[in-house]
């Protein structure tokens, strides 16, 4: 979109989001949510010693490219896509980092999986950012769109240590212009009504595929602001940038974008993990978390209306050392003492001992709802009522209402023991 002073005195303040108050969010139900500098913010939470310091993530040979640049290092002009050597002359402060991939995707599938737990119309548009549809969420969760995206954004942050930005709109273009204008960190809710006053003021190079040269183009003849286009008539348009051009910027300009938010195929998987502040080697502890992480999944199954009949568990021991092991049930589930007594087996019988930085539980071989098989040991109206009576109680009175005994603190809160 360009420089910040492109943009009109006060536009985002009216529309930020501030100690919890934002804008009317009525009928604004599409949410796009994009990581803040995502692969530098995953490197610094690697290294909090880095957190007040230039930092640069890309090639760093002769011919590297910044891939990512942390918001100190872009005050020096440091930027994405920008030659690595010329970064360096730049910022000569900066720390370099070279990529690390497998990480970013790790993270990544995490944020992701928050996403999916508020809603399964999710689609990424990359590794960093994704639309959300809430409009299904609303009297489920009982929130509003704006709450939904302060929830999303606490959950990142939380279960992640890194930071987002989220747009809230009735469209999916004028969402993702509010998440890049209220970065970092930061809400930006535009009213479904206040949509033209929004877009009107900002310039040309704020539209869908106007690049450097179309923005020139259109300044030439006298277009400054989507407002400007806005008001064009068509045929005008159509002579200065060809039909196709045209009508799509001219739709855009009106506040007029009929996409609908396109999840990917059938979730492959649903899971959770968690990083902990210090390595453990209690099995204990190991398996105190266990049962928490198979509660959030199998929560999440049973909000998706789904069931899984692999169990999956995910070790990172403290030298980055990362196993896997997984067990297939006969049937599929969403119980959560079936999916925490595997994970406990996987663990005792598969997991050599030593300190453990992160543990997850992830279900596979996903399927809607089915018939359930009944196991012996099982109280008289079997661990699932029990889970379903949980979540009736949640969705009332919040999240911590119901929990396992064993996840209580002796003080009878649900702190984790860790």
């Amino acid at each position: 979109m360009g420089r910040s002073g492109d943009l009109p005195h006060g536009l985002v303040d009216r529309y930020k989001a501030r100690d919890g108050v934002w804008p009317d969010d009525t009928g604004c139900a599409v949410l796009h949510v994009d990581m803040d500098a995502f692969f530098a913010s995953v490197e610094i939470r690697e290294r909090p010693e880095l957190r007040d310091q230039p930092v640069v993530v890309g090639g760093t040979g002769g011919r590297g490219v910044v891939t990512s640049a942390n918001y100190i290092a872009r005050t020096f002009g440091v930027r994405s896509a920008m030659p690595t050597a010329h970064a360096r002359r730049m910022c000569p402060k900066a720390v370099f980092l070279p990529p690390t991939f497998g990480l970013y995707q790790e993270v990544s599938a995490g944020v992701m999986a928050i996403f999916r737990d508020v809603t399964p119309l999710v689609e990424p548009l990359s590794l960093d950012e994704a639309f959300l549809d809430v409009a299904g969420a609303l009297r489920r969760l009982r929130r509003t769109p704006g709450q939904i995206g302060e929830q999303v954004r606490a959950r990142v942050a939380e279960e992640h240590g890194i930071t987002c930005s989220v747009g809230v709109a009735a469209t999916k273009f004028v969402a993702k212009l509010a998440s890049g204008l209220c970065k970092p960190d930061g809400m930006l809710v535009v009213p479904s009504d206040e949509v033209l006053a929004f877009l009107h003021p900002l310039p040309v190079s704020a539209l869908w595929g106007v690049g450097k040269r179309t923005a020139e183009r259109m300044t030439a003849v006298g277009l400054t602001r989507v407002g400007d286009v806005a008001a064009t008539p068509l045929p005008r348009l159509r002579r200065t940038l060809g039909n196709a051009v045209a009508e799509h910027l001219h739709a855009l300009a009106n506040g007029q974008d009929h996409r609908t938010v396109e999840p990917e195929s059938v979730e492959k998987s649903v899971g959770a993990e968690e990083t902990f502040e210090v390595d453990h080697t209690d099995r204990d502890v190991l398996k105190h978390e266990l049962l928490r992480l198979s509660e959030r999944t199998a929560a999440s199954l049973r909000r998706r209306g789904l069931r899984g009949r692999t169990v999956s568990i995910k070790v990172r021991f403290g030298d980055f050392t990362t196993i896997t092991r997984s067990r297939t049930l006969p049937v599929a589930t969403d119980v959560t003492q079936e999916i925490y007594r595997t994970a406990c087996r996987l663990l005792d019988e598969q997991t050599p001992p030593g300190a453990v930085r992160l543990i997850g539980v992830r279900m596979e071989k996903l399927g809607e709802e089915g018939a359930q098989q009944l196991f012996l040991d099982a109280p008289e109206r079997g661990w699932r009522d029990a889970d379903q009576a949980a979540d009736q109680a949640r969705a009332r009175f919040g999240g911590a209402a119901v929990r396992p005994a064993t996840l209580l603190d002796r003080n009878g809160s649900g702190a984790p023991g860790h």
